[in-house]
């Protein structure tokens, strides 16, 4: 079967801006049929909402992280944008086909198989590894490896709480997500854009760090499906396609996992994907980004801004060869 690179993708290049407007048009007037239609993680909702109903769902009781950004440091993008305008290849390469098309997606019941080098292995309801966790709501930039950016408000819980919880052994350097890969609801997958299901994976010290976080909620509200329902995964100071959605499996592994964008196009996509104006993608630069709503382009900041906090982790490396 023939996979189809990312130059070949049309929405693998940044949408037009004027196009972009236009959808948004139609998308902003249809957003709560859209969200309504899309719906939330029953799963989630049933486990976590606070019984009170949100604007476009079930509120969620989360407390303010201090390790969020503020809003008079970063605005906020909009429910609208970040709910129309998505990459979730599962459901189609246009950036609202998610939005569109994530209706079909089955969140409840769902379960997370946790297996490798770990001492509890099992088929976990999703309701078992959030029971007890403490959700927090954290104000991440978000930037796409395709020149855009967003800043988004997540509601979740630390990957190191979770990853105690596996009890993961000594061999475990590594830890794989694999997403949801259901032909029946994800159209997206009839085509070999790549190989799927969508693998991602992190080093153990990425993973245990405080800022990575496992969303379940987005604006305070349970996460809709086009964002990934009912678990994703964030990590802030890495490019998008690292934060995997619908999570099903969580593996640990001694060896780092190969994951889908790396297995599809290696010369374009590394295994650590740092955010890095200086590594530019061969086929547009990474040294500026546009923020969705707004026109003029930003300099893009070294670890999506959260240097501070990570660069330790790279101490030594060469993030040139390591992209």
């Amino acid at each position: 079967m023939l996979i189809k690179k990312p130059a070949d993708i049309r929405s693998s290049e940044i949408t037009d801006k004027k196009l972009y407007l236009r959808r948004r048009e139609f998308l902003q007037a249809a957003a709560g049929v859209a969200a309504a239609a899309a719906g939330v993680s029953g799963a989630t909702e049933t486990l976590l909402a606070a019984g009170q109903a949100a604007p476009h769902g079930r509120k969620l009781d989360a407390k303010k992280s201090p390790l969020s950004l503020t809003p008079d440091q970063e605005k906020v993008n909009s429910w609208e944008q970040l709910t129309s305008y998505n990459n979730f290849y599962e459901f189609g390469t246009d950036k609202d086909s998610p939005s569109l098309l994530a209706s079909k997606l089955k969140t409840d019941p769902w379960s997370v198989m946790i297996e490798g080098e770990c001492a509890k292995k099992g088929n976990f309801p999703l309701e078992t590894l959030i029971k007890d966790q403490v959700l927090e709501e954290r104000i991440y930039r978000h930037r796409c490896v395709e020149a855009w950016s967003m800043v988004i408000p997540w509601v979740g819980f630390p990957l190191s709480e979770l990853i105690k919880r596996a009890e993961p052994t000594a061999k475990a350097k590594f830890i794989e997500f694999t997403t949801q890969a259901d032909y029946g609801t994800m159209p997206g997958i009839r085509q070999p854009v790549l190989q799927w299901p969508y693998i991602e994976g992190l080093r153990m010290d990425e993973a245990m760090h405080p800022l990575t976080i496992m969303a379940v909620g987005l604006y305070g509200e349970v996460l809709p499906k086009q964002n990934g329902a009912p678990l994703r995964l964030v990590v802030p100071w890495k490019y998008g396609f690292k934060g995997g959605k619908s999570i099903v499996r969580i593996r640990f592994t001694e060896r780092a996992p190969a994951n889908s964008w790396q297995l599809s196009a290696p010369q374009e996509y590394g295994f650590y994907a740092n955010v890095n104006p200086s590594v530019d993608h061969p086929r547009w630069s990474q040294a500026s980004e546009r923020r969705i709503g707004e026109f003029f382009k930003r300099k893009t900041l070294m670890f999506n801004g959260y240097a501070d906090q990570v660069q330790g982790l790279y101490a030594g490396m060469d993030l040139k060869k390591n992209y």
